[in-house]
């Protein structure tokens, strides 16, 4: 019988965070709309399992202040130590809490790589393909790396859709690419675990996440290891998106499936 060897993948490492290596990561987001919340979801996150964290800064309300990009991230960097930090304003039209302007959504990227706190940035593929090679390789410039990411909240791209999706991302530049769909069938989460598997074996040559959103979707959220998705996105309180698991129960199942 024909055993196809999987596809060789650069693995990425982030402030000695090894991402790609075959152990999927615990990436847990924070959602506070202000410094006194997101004070409190720290502690809840600093007691707990979490090997990167992503702030969701389209949840924050205290934009008064122009440096208040800045100023966050520094807090989170002080009291995070080396664990990366993901920022992440995810867009009105892929889920998010907030519309902005394209120019704000740009400016805001590249503020958070230049005050150096943060590590990543997740930049969506459907806000444009040339924003996004554009955006990654200023991101590269001030020494960050790209999440570039697609979500889909009304349902689930063929599968062969969803590996043409990644691979773009690859050839734009991307150091890490994500895909996030919701499941209406049975089916529908097959069709995503399938893409997954695709990139693993076929495709990939660097970190890939993926996910199926919702109740329906979360073992996608556990199997990391036989799909090859790189990293979890878990709770230590509020959720981000839909489906999103405790990161203690992920962190005793992940072991579990470790192949």
């Amino acid at each position: 019988m024909h055993v196809m060897k999987k596809m060789e993948r650069e693995q990425l490492t982030v402030r000695g965070l090894p991402v790609g290596d075959g152990t999927p990561k615990i990436c847990v987001p924070l959602t506070a709309e202000d410094p006194e919340e997101l004070e409190r979801q720290m502690d809840g996150l600093l007691a707990g399992p979490c090997d990167l964290v992503e702030w969701r800064a389209d949840f924050w309300r205290r934009t008064d202040d122009a440096q208040w990009v800045e100023h966050a991230l520094e807090k989170l960097r002080s009291c995070l130590g080396d664990r990366p930090i993901l920022f992440t304003f995810r867009t009105k039209e892929e889920g998010g809490e907030r519309q902005i302007s394209m120019e704000e959504y740009e400016a805001l990227n590249l503020r958070a790589i230049a005050c150096g706190y943060a590590d990543l940035v997740d930049v969506e593929l459907n806000r444009g393909e040339e924003r996004l090679r554009r955006l990654t390789e200023q991101i590269h410039a001030q020494g960050g790396k790209v999440v570039a990411s697609f979500h889909d909240f009304a349902g689930t791209p063929e599968r062969d859709t969803l590996t043409k999706i990644m691979r773009r991302m690859q050839e734009l530049g991307a150091d890490i690419t994500k895909a996030a769909v919701m499941p209406r069938a049975e089916e529908d989460v097959m069709t995503l675990l399938g893409a997954s598997i695709d990139m693993k074996l076929r495709y990939a040559d660097r970190p890939y996440i993926t996910m199926a959103m919702g109740r329906l979707g979360a073992v996608s959220r556990l199997c990391g290891s036989l799909t090859g998705s790189a990293v979890t996105f878990a709770t230590a309180g509020k959720a981000s998106a839909p489906g999103q698991l405790a990161a203690a129960l992920v962190a005793e199942v992940l072991p579990l499936l470790q192949i």
